[in-house]
């Protein structure tokens, strides 16, 4: 039985695994190698378990540190690994420094590699992960192209004749999510939240959340929408709120206060919990109660590509916090908002802000299937 190895390291990619892992083990055997990019429990073995994902045969350890610093590590280890392995093909997944290390280690060693996700181009080079995108589409074997725009991306690059027009794999994800959330998530119970009647904020990005002063003056902006908004912190922008007195637990569970007297308390669903005006802070929660607070949300704003999508394929209106997105579809069909975090008008952009009536199909569907039959064609096997 021919080999193919995975490779992940961020919760987005734990994601996208799940569909593709399920539908590759029906022909392949499959290992998994996590690069160890998201070491937080919360952000990483959490997953596995709730999305059915079996454990990684090789849990590497290359979490944190700098761009440049993280990505060799990996590179290096990535490659020790597949070496070991000896697989017929690579998978990897987005556009993350364990998609760059990943994709690098198998071009160096001469294996195919597949690119879930490719095509996505923000043309914003600032950002790391345009970087991670182009590089990944250029080192890999297939392209896995999730959108008719990611095709067009691709085609330009000169890169037409490797890719496919599969559709996006978060459509078999967010739908075996969403079943499964509905069962076995209670969290809105847990956090005293009704169904429509709350927000739902992500941020993480370097230039949304690193600089002190923008992270505050975004956070000020949106609670002038007088509404509950809730906002479960990623660890990397834990640490700017600290900085700038915002609420929120320590590692022992306890709630620092705000330098306005505004305190907080750890919930009855057991993550810290702290409220800060209509902000209401916790630490990162499991996958499938994710699935459901964005299920239950009016609205959902976020600086993450990953979330935009996750929000159209549910239904929900989406605020992006950014002046540009790699989802261009969602924004051309009208479900999705692009509004800087200076905004001056912020708040009332995002109350004044309906979807369209009518949302279109844009990411196909029975995509995972689409992918390992690519797969199976670029092997023989039958």
């Amino acid at each position: 039985m021919k080999k193919i190895v995975s490779i992940v390291g961020a919760r987005p990619q734990f994601v996208k695994l799940a569909p593709f892992s399920r539908e590759v083990r029906k022909t392949f055997r499959e290992v998994i190698i996590h690069t160890g990019q998201h070491y937080d429990p919360a952000m990483s073995s959490s997953f596995f378990r709730e999305l059915g994902i079996s454990m990684p045969d090789h849990q590497l350890t290359n979490g944190g540190g700098g761009q440049g610093r993280q990505t060799g590590l990996m590179l290096e280890a990535i490659e020790q690994a597949l070496m070991v392995e000896k697989p017929d093909f690579v998978a990897v997944f987005g556009d993350t420094n364990s998609t760059l290390a990943a994709t690098l280690a198998a071009a160096k060693l001469g294996l195919p590699s597949a690119h879930v996700e490719a095509g996505l181009r923000s043309f914003n080079r600032s950002m790391p992960e345009e970087i991670n995108r182009v590089v990944a589409d250029h080192t890999s074997t297939v392209l896995f192209a999730p959108t008719a725009a990611a095709m067009e991306h691709l085609g330009r690059e000169g890169l037409a004749d490797r890719a496919y027009l599969t559709g996006d794999i978060m459509v078999d994800a967010v739908q075996a999510s969403r079943e499964r959330a509905e069962g076995r998530s209670d969290i809105l119970g847990r956090l005293g939240l009704t169904s429509n009647q709350f927000s739902l904020l992500t941020l993480h990005r370097p230039y949304t959340v690193d600089e002190p002063a923008i992270l505050k003056s975004l956070l000020e902006a949106l609670a002038e929408l007088e509404e509950p908004i809730l906002f479960p912190v990623h660890p990397r922008t834990r640490k700017t709120l600290e900085r700038i007195g915002y609420p929120f637990s320590g590692d022992d569970g306890t709630v620092q206060e705000c330098s306005d007297g505004t305190g907080g308390s750890r919930g009855a669903h057991g993550v810290a919990e702290a409220k800060t005006g209509s902000l209401v802070l916790t630490g990162p929660v499991g996958y499938l109660d994710f699935v459901c607070l964005q299920s239950h949300a009016r609205r959902i704003m976020t600086d993450s590509g990953g979330i935009q999508k996750e929000a159209y394929l549910l239904g929900k209106p989406c605020i992006t916090l950014r002046p540009e997105t790699e989802w261009v579809e969602t924004v051309e069909s009208g479900w999705n908002l692009l509004l800087p975090p200076g905004n001056r008008n912020l708040a009332k952009r995002i109350r004044e802000f309906q979807p369209s009536v009518t949302q279109p199909a844009i990411f196909g569907e029975n995509v995972a299937a689409r992918m390992v039959g690519v797969i199976r064609d670029q092997l023989g096997v039958g």
